[in-house]
């Protein structure tokens, strides 16, 4: 699955309250990665954008074959490391408070270059208008939803995406708090 494309321009997204609404509305919380629950249902509460889909990403090895455990990578070199994606797709609504929310999500793909991207897959963008996607993915794979890494890199990306997520939840603690004010 191709994952990646350059961050779009906004264009007018005529339904979005109502396909905010369809989506917060039916939010799926029992298929959403534990470690990101929060974020996701953070986001809900945001009026300017909602989550399309997520993944905390995944790390599949010969001592961890499940493709959807949540655990961290052993503190002993397990050899090549397949990693699935982590990610957060949002559609993001066309005005002051959804232009905010996406320049300070982009900024943080500087948390390391060759392994954060943010931009507008195309596989959102079909189906709403203004989505967005922030990943954790090293950039010769930033085409991919999955990767195969040797072991010292598959540590360095769960330590990107540890502080990608983590800088994540300090955005959504400013807008909650933008939101709150206004």
């Amino acid at each position: 699955m191709e994952t990646f494309a350059t961050q779009r321009e906004f264009v007018e997204h005529s339904s979005f309250a109502r396909d905010r609404e369809r989506n917060t509305s039916n939010l799926p919380v029992k298929d959403i990665d534990a470690p990101i629950l929060d974020v996701i249902l953070e986001f809900a509460e945001l009026e300017h954008c909602f989550t399309q889909q997520c993944c905390f990403g995944h790390f599949v090895h010969a001592e961890q074959p499940d493709v959807e455990s949540l655990l961290p990578l052993p503190a002993h070199d397990v050899g090549e490391v397949t990693y699935r994606i982590a990610y957060l797709a949002l559609c993001i609504e066309h005005s002051a408070a959804g232009k905010r929310l996406r320049e300070a999500l982009a900024g943080i793909a500087s948390v390391d270059g060759e392994y954060v991207q943010f931009g507008s897959p195309g596989w959102f963008g079909n189906r709403y208008p203004n989505s967005y996607a922030l990943q954790v993915e090293p950039d010769r794979f930033q085409f991919r939803d999955q990767a195969v890494v040797p072991y010292p890199e598959a540590l360095h990306i769960q330590r990107v995406r540890d502080l990608v997520f983590e800088r994540v939840r300090s955005v959504l603690g400013d807008e909650l708090r933008e939101v709150g004010t206004s």
